[in-house]
């Protein structure tokens, strides 16, 4: 394959829309909350959930281009681009952040980027930081040799993403009240937000410690559309730690929620969004009637 357009995006068999499941939960019906889930973890075996929404766009600019971009040493999004590259024919380079790992054996995760066809360039957390500074940034990409590369941002969101994740919302439409979903970077929400009709909000559960998200998405839908839009919130008290981070009372309640729905459940992201809207529901944070969607971004790894 000499260039990547939508045609070649299509015929990789995205299930879109993704499906949307009503799930029977009595600590949710007995507070008069429905509670559905949408199933953005069906959308691709390998491009799963949110990062089709936000590759899609992007891989459909390279034009057979080599296309470089940034994570950690457990990224999802690392992941789905190595993937992505293997099955469009496109060369890929995964920035991954801590110098520290380049002389040691890859985890599973790098492992897998590796195994897709991925080049794994190590820089330590200093440069890490700096890496959208346009000299850092021409300094990586000469380290690589791609120069010319399409360069995709850390979790893949810029504002040809947010546009990708704007479907989302538009696919739910009227279905739901409130859209609930996990942020990393916060270029999902930024589109979903966009996307859901008037009267409709969306929430979003940071899965990282900081508070600093609610810029980057108003940054993200200003690039992205000119102006903000939608109605959305974060609530920054269900991050466990930090990125990654656990406790047993998450991995205990993630065990429940499996058993219960026999829904493999997610633990960096989907486990602390869905732990969050029983602790809100039972907080009374949603007024009896209301229609819950929770979006199930990704599956557990490996």
């Amino acid at each position: 394959m000499t260039g990547t357009d939508t045609r070649d995006l299509a015929a990789l068999g995205p299930r879109l829309p993704s499906p949307l499941q009503e799930v029977a939960d009595e600590r949710f019906g007995r507070r008069g909350v429905r509670l559905l889930l949408k199933r953005d973890d069906l959308v691709h075996p390998e491009l799963v959930g949110n990062k089709w929404r936000k590759l899609a766009p992007n891989l459909a600019m390279a034009d057979g281009r080599t296309v470089v971009t940034f994570g950690g040493a457990y990224s999802n999004h690392l992941r789905a681009t190595a993937a992505a590259g293997r099955l469009l024919g496109l060369s890929t380079v995964g920035v991954v952040r801590g110098q520290e790992l380049a002389g040691r054996p890859l985890n599973a995760s790098l492992a897998r980027c590796a195994a897709d066809g991925m080049r794994l360039h190590f820089v330590d957390r200093a440069t890490y930081r700096r890496k959208t500074e346009p000299e850092t940034l021409a300094a990586l990409l000469n380290a690589v040799d791609a120069e010319d590369a399409v360069v995709v941002p850390e979790g893949g969101s810029n504002a040809e993403a947010v546009r990708g994740c704007r479907a989302l919302g538009e696919e739910l439409g009227e279905h739901a009240d409130v859209v609930a979903l996990a942020c990393g970077t916060g270029g999902t929400l930024a589109g979903l937000a966009a996307g859901l009709p008037p009267g409709r909000r969306s929430l979003g559960i940071p899965v990282l410690k900081g508070g600093f998200l609610a810029d980057d998405i108003r940054r993200l839908q200003i690039r992205a559309f000119g102006g903000l839009r939608g109605a959305w919130s974060l609530d920054d008290r269900f991050h466990y730690g930090g990125y990654a981070r656990t406790t047993p009372e998450l991995d205990s309640f993630a065990e429940d929620f499996e058993h219960r729905h026999g829904l493999p459940v997610e633990r960096v992201y989907v486990a602390k969004m869905l732990h969050a809207l029983l602790t809100l529901t039972e907080e009374s944070a949603f007024p009896r009637g209301t229609t819950l969607t929770a979006v199930i971004t990704g599956r557990p790894f490996p």
